[in-house]
Protein backbone atom coordinates (compact mmCIF):
# COMPACT_ATOMS: atom_id res chain seq x y z
CA UNK A 1 0.00 0.00 0.00
CA UNK A 2 0.95 3.10 -0.76
CA UNK A 3 1.11 6.24 2.02
CA UNK A 4 0.80 9.74 1.24
CA UNK A 5 1.08 12.20 3.99
CA UNK A 6 -0.22 15.56 2.42
CA UNK A 7 -2.68 16.52 -0.96
CA UNK A 8 0.85 17.23 -2.98
CA UNK A 9 2.24 14.07 -2.21
CA UNK A 10 -0.04 12.14 -4.36
CA UNK A 11 0.99 11.76 -7.78
CA UNK A 12 -0.87 12.86 -10.83
CA UNK A 13 -1.32 9.25 -12.33
CA UNK A 14 -3.31 8.21 -9.17
CA UNK A 15 -6.44 9.05 -10.68
CA UNK A 16 -9.30 8.68 -10.76
CA UNK A 17 -10.07 7.61 -7.03
CA UNK A 18 -12.63 5.67 -5.56
CA UNK A 19 -12.57 6.79 -1.99
CA UNK A 20 -13.71 6.51 2.16
CA UNK A 21 -13.06 9.05 4.18
CA UNK A 22 -12.99 8.29 8.44
CA UNK A 23 -10.41 8.43 11.23
CA UNK A 24 -10.87 4.12 11.27
CA UNK A 25 -9.75 3.91 14.35
CA UNK A 26 -9.82 0.66 14.95
CA UNK A 27 -10.04 -0.83 11.56
CA UNK A 28 -12.96 -2.42 12.65
CA UNK A 29 -15.14 -5.02 10.89
CA UNK A 30 -17.00 -2.08 9.98
CA UNK A 31 -14.48 -0.19 8.26
CA UNK A 32 -13.18 -3.35 6.94
CA UNK A 33 -16.42 -3.65 5.02
CA UNK A 34 -16.78 -0.43 3.68
CA UNK A 35 -13.26 -0.55 2.38
CA UNK A 36 -13.38 -4.14 0.38
CA UNK A 37 -16.60 -2.54 -1.09
CA UNK A 38 -14.21 1.12 -2.32
CA UNK A 39 -11.40 -2.01 -3.89
CA UNK A 40 -14.33 -4.32 -5.59
CA UNK A 41 -15.77 -1.07 -7.11
CA UNK A 42 -12.26 0.70 -7.92
CA UNK A 43 -11.55 -2.76 -9.85
CA UNK A 44 -14.53 -2.30 -11.77
CA UNK A 45 -14.35 0.84 -12.94
CA UNK A 46 -10.58 0.41 -13.39
CA UNK A 47 -9.91 3.25 -10.78
CA UNK A 48 -7.40 3.42 -7.60
CA UNK A 49 -8.98 2.66 -4.33
CA UNK A 50 -8.12 5.81 -1.90
CA UNK A 51 -8.92 5.69 2.32
CA UNK A 52 -8.50 9.24 3.52
CA UNK A 53 -7.71 9.44 7.13
CA UNK A 54 -6.22 12.20 9.87
CA UNK A 55 -3.27 12.93 12.02
CA UNK A 56 -3.28 13.87 14.72
CA UNK A 57 -7.21 12.30 15.34
CA UNK A 58 -9.58 15.69 15.46
CA UNK A 59 -10.93 15.13 18.83
CA UNK A 60 -7.36 15.65 19.73
CA UNK A 61 -7.37 19.13 18.23
CA UNK A 62 -10.92 19.98 18.48
CA UNK A 63 -11.44 18.88 22.22
CA UNK A 64 -8.05 18.10 23.73
CA UNK A 65 -9.59 18.24 27.14
CA UNK A 66 -10.96 15.02 26.49
CA UNK A 67 -7.77 12.92 26.05
CA UNK A 68 -9.76 10.37 23.83
CA UNK A 69 -7.45 7.27 23.34
CA UNK A 70 -7.23 5.65 20.42
CA UNK A 71 -7.42 1.82 19.79
CA UNK A 72 -4.81 2.00 16.84
CA UNK A 73 -2.06 4.68 16.83
CA UNK A 74 -1.29 5.81 13.41
CA UNK A 75 1.21 3.15 12.58
CA UNK A 76 -0.94 0.52 13.90
CA UNK A 77 -3.86 2.01 11.81
CA UNK A 78 -1.98 2.17 8.60
CA UNK A 79 -1.02 -1.70 9.00
CA UNK A 80 -4.37 -2.88 9.28
CA UNK A 81 -5.62 -0.80 6.73
CA UNK A 82 -2.84 -1.92 4.24
CA UNK A 83 -3.45 -5.60 5.16
CA UNK A 84 -7.15 -5.22 3.50
CA UNK A 85 -5.30 -4.73 -0.20
CA UNK A 86 -6.47 -1.11 -0.62
CA UNK A 87 -3.84 1.12 -2.91
CA UNK A 88 -3.56 3.64 -0.90
CA UNK A 89 -3.95 5.70 2.27
CA UNK A 90 -3.77 9.40 1.89
CA UNK A 91 -3.06 10.73 5.61
CA UNK A 92 -4.46 14.62 5.93
CA UNK A 93 -2.62 16.63 8.64
CA UNK A 94 -5.46 17.84 10.90
CA UNK A 95 -5.32 21.17 11.91
CA UNK A 96 -7.44 23.70 12.96
CA UNK A 97 -7.20 25.83 9.16
CA UNK A 98 -8.34 22.43 8.26
CA UNK A 99 -11.33 22.03 10.35
CA UNK A 100 -12.75 25.61 8.91
CA UNK A 101 -12.89 24.26 5.65
CA UNK A 102 -16.07 24.64 4.70
CA UNK A 103 -17.91 21.22 2.80
CA UNK A 104 -18.34 22.33 -0.21
CA UNK A 105 -14.84 23.77 -0.36
CA UNK A 106 -13.63 20.13 0.62
CA UNK A 107 -15.82 18.36 -1.73
CA UNK A 108 -14.43 20.95 -4.62
CA UNK A 109 -11.22 21.51 -3.83
CA UNK A 110 -10.04 17.88 -2.42
CA UNK A 111 -12.50 15.60 -3.52
CA UNK A 112 -13.09 16.51 -6.76
CA UNK A 113 -10.46 18.59 -7.77
CA UNK A 114 -7.12 16.82 -6.49
CA UNK A 115 -8.14 13.28 -6.01
CA UNK A 116 -10.34 13.06 -8.78
CA UNK A 117 -12.68 11.00 -6.88
CA UNK A 118 -15.54 9.65 -9.07
CA UNK A 119 -17.36 7.33 -5.89
CA UNK A 120 -16.95 8.41 -2.27
CA UNK A 121 -18.12 5.44 0.38
CA UNK A 122 -19.34 6.60 3.66
CA UNK A 123 -21.32 5.50 6.63
CA UNK A 124 -24.75 7.03 7.08
CA UNK A 125 -23.10 8.89 10.32
CA UNK A 126 -20.44 10.11 8.39
CA UNK A 127 -20.05 14.24 8.54
CA UNK A 128 -18.28 17.16 7.54
CA UNK A 129 -16.91 20.66 6.81
CA UNK A 130 -16.52 23.20 9.51
CA UNK A 131 -18.10 22.66 12.72
CA UNK A 132 -19.50 18.97 11.30
CA UNK A 133 -22.14 21.23 9.31
CA UNK A 134 -22.60 18.73 6.86
CA UNK A 135 -24.04 15.10 6.92
CA UNK A 136 -24.42 12.55 3.90
CA UNK A 137 -27.38 14.21 2.61
CA UNK A 138 -25.44 17.33 2.01
CA UNK A 139 -22.68 15.06 0.44
CA UNK A 140 -24.84 13.20 -2.02
CA UNK A 141 -26.11 16.71 -2.87
CA UNK A 142 -22.64 17.94 -3.32
CA UNK A 143 -21.62 14.60 -5.28
CA UNK A 144 -24.55 14.93 -7.41
CA UNK A 145 -23.54 18.72 -8.58
CA UNK A 146 -19.53 17.42 -8.80
CA UNK A 147 -20.06 14.62 -10.98
CA UNK A 148 -18.85 12.10 -8.10
CA UNK A 149 -21.37 9.23 -6.81
CA UNK A 150 -21.55 8.23 -3.01
CA UNK A 151 -22.43 5.16 -1.76
CA UNK A 152 -24.37 4.86 1.90
CA UNK A 153 -23.74 2.34 4.53
CA UNK A 154 -25.68 1.75 7.38
CA UNK A 155 -24.20 0.65 10.73
CA UNK A 156 -23.42 -3.14 11.30
CA UNK A 157 -24.34 -4.88 14.33
CA UNK A 158 -23.27 -8.07 16.05
CA UNK A 159 -24.15 -9.87 18.90
CA UNK A 160 -26.32 -7.15 19.92
CA UNK A 161 -23.73 -4.51 19.81
CA UNK A 162 -22.90 -1.55 17.40
CA UNK A 163 -20.26 -2.12 15.46
CA UNK A 164 -18.02 1.21 16.09
CA UNK A 165 -15.20 2.93 17.50
CA UNK A 166 -17.15 4.41 20.29
CA UNK A 167 -18.59 1.32 21.31
CA UNK A 168 -14.95 -0.92 20.94
CA UNK A 169 -13.46 1.52 23.12
CA UNK A 170 -16.01 1.32 25.91
CA UNK A 171 -15.89 -2.36 25.83
CA UNK A 172 -11.95 -2.65 26.26
CA UNK A 173 -12.02 0.36 29.13
CA UNK A 174 -14.39 -2.05 30.66
CA UNK A 175 -12.14 -5.14 30.18
CA UNK A 176 -14.62 -7.24 27.62
CA UNK A 177 -11.85 -7.84 25.03
CA UNK A 178 -13.88 -10.54 23.83
CA UNK A 179 -16.82 -8.78 22.88
CA UNK A 180 -14.01 -5.87 21.55
CA UNK A 181 -12.39 -8.71 19.78
CA UNK A 182 -15.73 -10.30 18.05
CA UNK A 183 -16.21 -6.23 16.71
CA UNK A 184 -12.83 -5.83 15.80
CA UNK A 185 -12.56 -9.07 14.25
CA UNK A 186 -8.86 -10.08 15.99
CA UNK A 187 -7.44 -9.55 19.33
CA UNK A 188 -7.42 -5.49 20.55
CA UNK A 189 -3.59 -5.48 20.87
CA UNK A 190 -0.64 -3.00 21.63
CA UNK A 191 2.56 -2.58 20.58
CA UNK A 192 5.28 -1.10 23.44
CA UNK A 193 8.71 -1.99 24.04
CA UNK A 194 10.19 -3.35 27.29
CA UNK A 195 9.72 -0.90 30.22
CA UNK A 196 13.12 0.59 31.15
CA UNK A 197 15.22 0.33 34.35
CA UNK A 198 14.54 -3.17 34.62
CA UNK A 199 18.28 -4.35 33.46
CA UNK A 200 17.36 -5.96 30.31
CA UNK A 201 20.57 -7.24 28.31
CA UNK A 202 20.80 -9.04 25.46
CA UNK A 203 19.81 -12.19 26.92
CA UNK A 204 16.49 -12.23 29.07
CA UNK A 205 16.38 -15.26 31.38
CA UNK A 206 13.01 -14.43 33.51
CA UNK A 207 9.74 -15.22 32.09
CA UNK A 208 7.83 -12.26 33.27
CA UNK A 209 8.44 -8.77 30.85
CA UNK A 210 6.85 -5.08 31.95
CA UNK A 211 5.76 -2.81 29.06
CA UNK A 212 7.32 0.34 29.10
CA UNK A 213 4.43 2.92 29.95
CA UNK A 214 1.65 2.93 26.94
CA UNK A 215 0.20 6.41 26.23
CA UNK A 216 -3.12 5.15 24.40
CA UNK A 217 -6.48 2.75 25.14
CA UNK A 218 -5.68 0.16 27.48
CA UNK A 219 -8.10 -2.43 28.92
CA UNK A 220 -9.73 -2.29 32.43
CA UNK A 221 -7.43 -3.26 35.06
CA UNK A 222 -7.17 -7.09 35.92
CA UNK A 223 -5.65 -10.50 34.78
CA UNK A 224 -6.29 -11.22 30.86
CA UNK A 225 -5.23 -14.10 29.13
CA UNK A 226 -2.77 -12.73 26.49
CA UNK A 227 -0.37 -13.64 23.37
CA UNK A 228 3.12 -11.44 23.31
CA UNK A 229 4.91 -10.99 20.27
CA UNK A 230 8.50 -10.50 21.26
CA UNK A 231 10.41 -9.32 17.99
CA UNK A 232 8.42 -11.60 16.12
CA UNK A 233 8.39 -14.63 18.38
CA UNK A 234 5.08 -15.56 20.09
CA UNK A 235 4.17 -16.55 23.06
CA UNK A 236 1.45 -17.38 25.37
CA UNK A 237 0.97 -15.28 28.50
CA UNK A 238 -0.81 -14.08 31.04
CA UNK A 239 -1.12 -10.66 31.91
CA UNK A 240 -1.63 -8.41 34.83
CA UNK A 241 -3.14 -5.15 34.40
CA UNK A 242 -2.95 -2.73 37.25
CA UNK A 243 -1.32 -1.41 40.48
CA UNK A 244 0.22 -4.88 41.94
CA UNK A 245 -1.63 -4.19 45.55
CA UNK A 246 -0.73 -7.20 47.13
CA UNK A 247 3.25 -5.68 47.36
CA UNK A 248 2.07 -2.39 48.06
CA UNK A 249 3.03 -0.67 45.49
CA UNK A 250 1.16 2.53 43.90
CA UNK A 251 2.63 2.08 40.35
CA UNK A 252 0.62 1.15 37.33
CA UNK A 253 2.20 -1.77 35.32
CA UNK A 254 1.55 -3.79 32.71
CA UNK A 255 3.17 -7.07 33.12
CA UNK A 256 3.10 -10.43 31.20
CA UNK A 257 4.13 -13.89 32.46
CA UNK A 258 5.36 -16.04 29.55
CA UNK A 259 4.37 -19.58 29.70
CA UNK A 260 6.26 -21.16 26.63
CA UNK A 261 9.13 -19.14 27.45
CA UNK A 262 12.81 -19.99 26.95
CA UNK A 263 15.56 -17.34 26.82
CA UNK A 264 15.69 -14.52 24.38
CA UNK A 265 17.27 -11.62 23.34
CA UNK A 266 15.47 -8.47 24.76
CA UNK A 267 16.68 -4.48 24.69
CA UNK A 268 14.68 -1.72 25.71
CA UNK A 269 14.05 -1.22 22.01
CA UNK A 270 12.81 -4.88 21.46
CA UNK A 271 9.74 -4.23 19.43
CA UNK A 272 6.48 -6.35 21.65
CA UNK A 273 3.04 -6.92 20.94
CA UNK A 274 0.71 -7.70 23.41
CA UNK A 275 -3.18 -9.22 22.46
CA UNK A 276 -5.96 -9.33 24.51
CA UNK A 277 -7.63 -12.38 24.32
CA UNK A 278 -9.97 -12.67 27.32
CA UNK A 279 -10.15 -11.57 30.64
CA UNK A 280 -9.20 -13.98 34.15
CA UNK A 281 -10.81 -12.05 36.73
CA UNK A 282 -10.35 -8.52 38.80
CA UNK A 283 -6.93 -7.75 40.45
CA UNK A 284 -7.03 -8.70 43.88
CA UNK A 285 -5.08 -7.67 47.18
CA UNK A 286 -4.04 -10.88 48.81
CA UNK A 287 -3.07 -11.04 51.95
CA UNK A 288 0.75 -12.47 51.30
CA UNK A 289 2.68 -13.12 48.49
CA UNK A 290 2.73 -17.02 48.71
CA UNK A 291 -1.45 -16.08 48.09
CA UNK A 292 -0.77 -14.38 45.97
CA UNK A 293 1.47 -17.43 43.93
CA UNK A 294 -1.04 -19.85 44.61
CA UNK A 295 -3.67 -18.00 42.29
CA UNK A 296 -1.00 -16.90 39.42
CA UNK A 297 -0.46 -20.82 39.24
CA UNK A 298 -4.41 -21.10 38.97
CA UNK A 299 -4.38 -18.45 36.45
CA UNK A 300 -1.67 -20.32 34.31
CA UNK A 301 -3.49 -23.30 34.79
CA UNK A 302 -6.67 -21.86 32.79
CA UNK A 303 -5.16 -20.11 30.39
CA UNK A 304 -2.95 -23.27 29.50
CA UNK A 305 -6.51 -24.95 28.96
CA UNK A 306 -7.57 -22.08 27.00
CA UNK A 307 -4.79 -22.40 24.80
CA UNK A 308 -4.74 -26.53 24.53
CA UNK A 309 -8.59 -25.68 23.37
CA UNK A 310 -7.87 -23.28 20.94
CA UNK A 311 -5.08 -25.80 19.24
CA UNK A 312 -7.13 -28.58 19.53
CA UNK A 313 -10.46 -26.44 17.61
CA UNK A 314 -7.38 -25.20 15.15
CA UNK A 315 -6.65 -28.92 14.35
Amino acid sequence: MQIFRSLSELPASFRPTVATIGNFDGVHRGHQWVIHEVIARARALGARSLAITFDPHPAHVLRPETGLPLITPLSQKLELISATGIDATLVLPFTRELSHTSARAFATDVLKERLSVIELHEGENFRFGYRAEAGVESLEALGHELGFRVSIYSPRALRGNAVSSSRIRQLIAAGNVSHARALLGRPFSITSTPAPGRGYGTRYTVPTINLAPYPQLIPAVGVYITTLTVAGERFNAVTNVGNRPTFGEDSFTIESHLLNFHPIELTEQTPLQLAFLKRLRDEIRWPSPEALREQIGRDVHKAQRYFSLCQALAT
